[in-house]
């Protein structure tokens, strides 16, 4: 006798065709090797792209600040940073405010191969623009932002929405 709980595949469907979840996953690994196929001849990845532009400050960023930017852990953006280093991209240097701590910056060696990726991004992103519905690219950053924002606690972009819980808007 078998005590197997069956879920229906109604079920299954409903998932596929509602999840959130799914969908910003699906939509994510789209995004990012179509960056990654477009970046290639600069000699980056979408997540090197976007780790690099992170770093171009007035002022070198500490570890936390960038992560929390990023989204990624500090262990998971010490591995990232790597092969940047490696590379002669990136240096990391300890704070002179704080010696337990790192400060990030980009080469000038670094600066030049992100000044050759940024056409080839902008143009990525144009002809990814308007592929999308009138204003879909605003539309979809913004709804982005307010998840991420629901997530992490940070203000909704303006112009946007919270959902409601209780009468007020998450995070309010």
């Amino acid at each position: 006798m078998s005590n197997s709980v069956e879920i229906p595949f109604s079920t299954t469907l409903l998932v596929r065709d509602t999840c959130l979840c799914l969908h910003a996953q699906r939509a994510a690994r789209a995004l990012a090797r179509l960056f990654d196929d477009a970046l290639r001849p600069a000699g980056l990845t979408n997540g090197q792209f976007s780790l690099m532009m992170s770093l171009n400050r007035p002022e070198p960023p500490p570890m936390g600040p960038v992560a929390t930017l990023l989204a990624m852990d500090q262990t998971t953006l010490t591995a990232a940073l790597k092969p940047l280093q490696r590379k002669g991209w990136v240096s990391v240097m300890e704070n002179p405010k704080d010696r337990r701590g790192r400060l990030l910056a980009l080469t000038g060696e670094g600066k030049a191969v992100l000044a050759r990726a940024l056409p080839i991004w902008k143009e990525t992103h144009a002809a990814l623009d308007a592929r999308l519905p009138d204003g879909g690219s605003t539309r979809l950053r913004q709804d982005l932002q307010a998840v991420s924002g629901m997530m992490d606690g940070t203000p909704a972009p303006a112009g946007s929405r919270r959902p409601r819980q209780g009468g007020r808007a998450v995070g309010e």
